[in-house]
């Protein structure tokens, strides 16, 4: 019984032709040594839990080697990781979210997510709003206190100063 969960939980590795040393899916190169569920996380914009899910809906099994998957496999994990709005995703788990020019939600990878981050925060900075000053004055904008933390350019403490020494007359 108990070697029965061993062969499940780590499948076989082959060797030789069959092992990938790098498997690209959704424009990403992904180490081939490292399992799957793993080696997603690589894609920037997919995370534990993301991974997991696209492993499970695909269901292979996350502890299975990048390098080992079949070319079915690979194609089936990129289009649940780039179109999970297909496979019955909740919104919930997407990164992006009633998107601010289409109103649907969506789940963004790889350099766009830079690329859309410096927009909504310069569309912020245009209307003037004030999570949009905040940004521009590079202070937190979700109502962190500001007294003791988020201090690299203003220096160490704030506090008092203590006075100098006066010369006392004896």
């Amino acid at each position: 019984m108990a070697e029965e969960q061993q062969a499940q939980q780590k499948p076989a590795v082959p060797k030789g032709p069959a092992m990938k040393h790098i498997i690209r899916i959704a424009n990403a190169d992904l180490p081939g040594k490292k399992p799957i569920g793993i080696a997603l996380r690589k894609i920037r914009g997919v995370g534990f839990m993301f991974a997991n899910m696209a492993c499970r809906i695909t269901s292979v099994n996350p502890l299975k080697k990048a390098g080992a998957l079949t070319d079915k496999e690979a194609e089936e994990l990129e289009d649940v990781i780039i179109k999970p709005g297909n496979h019955n995703v909740p919104a919930w788990f997407l990164n992006r979210q009633k998107d601010y020019e289409t109103g649907e939600d969506k789940h963004i990878l790889g350099p766009t997510i830079k690329f859309v981050q410096d927009n909504d925060v310069r569309r912020l900075q245009k209307i003037k709003s004030y999570r949009g000053m905040r940004h521009a004055a590079g202070l937190p904008t979700r109502g962190q206190r500001t007294r003791s933390n988020f201090r690299k350019n203003k220096g160490k403490t704030v506090g008092v100063k203590k006075a100098g020494k006066q010369g006392k007359k004896g």
